[in-house]
């Protein structure tokens, strides 16, 4: 059985035979269905490993069918060495027989999926007329969390923050590109980003427990997307406005250690966003209503993504045999294929 390797080089051909707001639509369409059989999987909080300038973690879920886990890193250091911040991988496999079947880039594919859950989010917890958002944070997730909000949800314009601005040069320059009739607004400040938007999205770095938006700048009916606080000890909301919102998670055990309500009691009340796709809760409940979608990333988003670049794959042909299972002539006989290989010549 042969196991499909994907490289970011077959992510971009999916994106390009697609088109981006397509591609991203179809995986939001995924993620709503597997997010709706929420019960059906065996899922636990992902596992890591800290260190003083990042985290490397292991993302494992599996239903009846599939098992499938995320590596990736965070190191907001990186960029300084001409590293990227994050880079991830992941693998689908076969729960009958345990063999992997695919093998895939996740980096890029991760951005399109944080961009995608956030959509899904948004779709029920957001006003309707929503067309104004403030991005706060302007580094390597932020085109795409622009381009799905622009594309998906009707957002016409987007005020932008940064403390680099050159990130917010690269995310004007590549949104000018990507999306002409997206209207792109450099602020000053986070306030005067925040000010008057229906959705604000906070995608920071830095690994440390910061009040990018505080009380003062929240406004009625506003919807949060909380999504650069991912880890212990790195939040970016003050608690506050936590405290003032109605709280969404995606897995409350893993956002209670990572989200932005690891700075609340234990008994903070917090809903899975699950419940709300299936109806066994409310979403938005009126129009004055302060939403917060306090993302972390779950494993079962980058299954929906295995699951969508695997399919669009197949449609078009892509991939190769990553080389990484032994084909045995004999099931039994592991050590003969040691002894097949052919002679190597050694240099007097």
């Amino acid at each position: 059985m042969a196991m499909t390797q994907l490289t970011t080089q077959d992510l971009t051909r999916i994106v390009a035979a697609n088109g981006l707001p397509s591609l991203l639509g179809r995986l939001v369409d995924y993620l709503e269905a597997d997010f709706r059989r929420w019960p059906d999987f065996d899922k636990c909080a992902r596992t890591a490993a800290h260190s003083e300038v990042g985290v490397i973690e292991l993302m494992p879920i599996s239903d009846a069918r599939d098992f499938s886990f995320k590596y990736v890193n965070g190191h907001p250091g990186n960029t300084r060495l001409g590293l990227s911040t994050v880079v991830a991988f992941g693998v689908l496999a076969d729960m009958e027989t345990g063999m992997p079947s695919l093998i895939s880039e996740l980096t890029l594919t991760t951005a399109l999926r944080t961009a995608a859950t956030s959509v899904m989010a948004a779709k029920v917890l957001a006003r309707k007329d929503s067309r104004t958002m403030a991005l706060i944070g302007n580094g390597a997730q932020s085109e795409f969390q622009a381009l799905a909000f622009h594309h998906l949800m009707g957002i016409d314009e987007v005020r932008v923050f940064d403390v680099d601005p050159a990130a917010t040069d690269k995310l004007v320059r590549n949104l000018a590109a990507a999306a002409p009739g997206l209207r792109v607004v450099r602020s000053a400040s986070v306030a005067k980003a925040v000010r008057g938007a229906d959705i604000v999205t906070t995608v920071t770095a830095d690994k440390a427990n910061a009040d990018i938006l505080t009380a003062d700048m929240i406004e009625p009916g506003m919807h949060i997307n909380g999504v650069g606080g991912d880890c212990p000890g790195k939040t970016e909301l003050a608690t506050d406005v936590v405290a003032m919102a109605s709280v969404f998670v995606e897995f409350e055990p893993q956002s209670r250690i990572e989200g932005e309500v690891q700075q609340m009691a234990a008994d903070f009340p917090v809903t899975e966003l699950w419940r709300v796709l299936t109806m066994q809760a409310a979403g938005r409940r009126n129009s004055a209503e302060v939403t917060l979608f306090d993302s972390v990333g779950f494993a079962l988003e980058d299954y929906s993504a295995l699951r969508l670049v695997r399919d669009c794959a197949l449609e078009m042909g892509l991939g190769h045999d990553a080389g990484l299972i032994p084909s045995l002539r004999d099931p039994k006989d592991l050590f003969g294929e040691l002894a097949a290989a052919p002679k190597i010549q050694r240099a007097a």
